[in-house]
């Protein structure tokens, strides 16, 4: 059974129709206790893979790391007296690191559903960021933007063999290029792990970059995206209320409906242009100012 995708016989049956039996291949689920010094810190039910990046995104998303100097080393260990199934992981901080705050021991338990569980309210989950994303020169044109989804899905292997993974992509506002891919069970995970190779790449703030993720844009995902300095969070589904008005709060791109040509953007729809418009032609009418026709109009907008 490979770590990632396991083989299963299953039978395959249309209704008033052929049943047959076949191999068939499903997504691995196990859970990854994180550890910090040695001390547990989450339990996040997920795809094996990429497991120290997982690791760092988490604390990037906790706030409790901001930059690649303050991740020093991380270590697959043994549950005490047992063998080792790579299930447990511990991090060590750079010396001068604070350590997560005792009182965080564990209100954290992820699934592969719902993310993180466990916090009571909003005022907790909340978590703050040191990166200003509103200020964040990124401008980039839609038609680059369209492009994202169609290159996620060329890049998501594992998908392919098994249909069962969440996957998220970032990509660099200026060219374009998508700079790394990460698939998962969970969507959360999926953007920790990218969140944890561009700390490990000393890219966190990730400035004018851009979040893709597979399915839709929650509170949760784009507080990561926050916290990362991410300035931009697209998505092919729809935005959740709480995820929209983050945003708004925060000064992030969101975009949501990422589907073909088109898009829906919730908030900062200024940094993104729309250079291949059609021009106005000069014999018909001006229904609005040009300044209205290059940036996208915010959702909702006439």
């Amino acid at each position: 059974m490979s770590r990632i995708a396991a083989r299963r016989r299953v039978t395959r049956l249309t209704a008033g129709g052929s049943v047959s039996k076949r191999a068939d291949f499903l997504a691995v689920e196990e859970p990854l206790e994180i550890r910090v010094a040695s001390k547990p810190l989450a339990v996040t039910m997920r795809t094996p893979g990429h497991d120290v990046e997982l690791a760092a995104g988490f604390l990037v998303s906790e706030g409790v790391i901001h930059h690649a100097e303050h991740f020093a080393a991380a270590i697959h260990c043994a549950a005490d007296g047992e063998e080792n199934t790579y299930n447990v992981l511990d991090v060590a901080l750079a010396p001068g690191v604070a350590p997560p705050d005792p009182s965080l021991e564990r209100n954290f338990y992820t699934t592969s559903s719902c993310g993180l569980c466990g916090k009571a309210s909003i005022d907790t989950v909340r978590t703050q960021t040191r990166f200003d994303v509103a200020n964040d020169p990124l401008s980039i044109d839609a038609a680059a933007i369209v492009r994202f989804p169609d290159e996620l899905r060329a890049q998501q292997a594992v998908f392919e063999r098994t249909g069962g993974l969440h996957a998220a992509a970032l990509f660099d506002g200026t060219t374009g290029e998508m700079l790394v891919l990460r698939e998962d069970v969970g969507r959360h995970n999926a953007v920790d792990k990218v969140v944890g190779w561009a700390l490990m790449h000393g890219l966190v703030p990730a400035r004018s970059c851009v979040l893709m993720v597979s399915g839709r844009s929650s509170f949760e995902l784009t507080q990561k995206a926050l916290m990362a300095g991410i300035p931009m969070l697209t998505a092919v589904s729809a935005p959740s209320s709480l995820a929209a008005e983050l945003a708004e709060e925060a000064g992030l791109t969101l975009v949501g409906f990422l589907r073909g040509e088109s898009m829906v953007v919730y908030t900062r729809p200024d940094r993104i242009t729309n250079e291949s418009a059609p021009a106005d032609d000069p014999d018909e009418p001006r229904a609005s100012t040009p300044a209205d026709r290059t940036p996208l109009q915010k959702a909702g907008q006439p």
